[in-house]
């Protein structure tokens, strides 16, 4: 699989979602998370190293939390490009990609995930309608599947 790594999906969104600490461009103190889809648009795939100030109960591994703020930031981007590109658009510097938010979101802890090493989250639609995406999620860590997770996001209405 091969990423189209020229715009990200979250440097698209309208001016009030880009404040997110995940993932907002306009948030100096977040981690501006990026997710990209791939060529033929059936995945996206996100790419982070957490810093240190991330590390869960056991030394060296990453906070749980952390893990589950990886996926939403991801899998919400993720839906926005899917129902988007559902409708035969692709991202340009002149999109304002439409917003999904979190409804539900269920985690499976596989393995621990490393510190110091880069994280990989690749989401695949499960199915789209007019008003919600379910997403499927891998996270993957030193050639390993460390977690899944399976989201079921809404689209956000004008007036939220």
């Amino acid at each position: 699989m091969t990423t189209n790594e020229t715009i990200a999906i979250q440097d698209t969104y309208g001016e009030r979602f880009q404040h997110c600490w995940g993932c907002g461009p306009k948030n100096e103190h977040g981690l501006h998370l990026k997710s990209y889809p791939s060529d033929d648009g059936a995945s996206c795939v996100c790419h982070i190293t957490p810093d240190e100030a991330f590390t869960g109960g056991v030394p060296s591994n990453l906070f749980g939390g952390m893990i589950a703020m990886i996926f939403d930031c991801h899998g919400t981007a993720s839906a926005a490009w899917f129902a988007h590109h559902a409708q035969g658009l692709s991202l340009n510097s002149d999109t304002i990609i439409g917003r999904f938010i979190t409804a539900h979101l269920e985690v499976d802890f596989k393995k621990p995930v490393p510190m110091n090493t880069e994280i990989s989250v690749t989401s695949r639609l499960e199915e789209l309608s007019e008003r919600k995406a379910i997403i499927t999620m891998e996270m993957e860590a030193a050639g390993e599947v460390r977690a899944t997770a399976k989201m079921v996001a809404v689209r956000v209405k004008d007036n939220m």
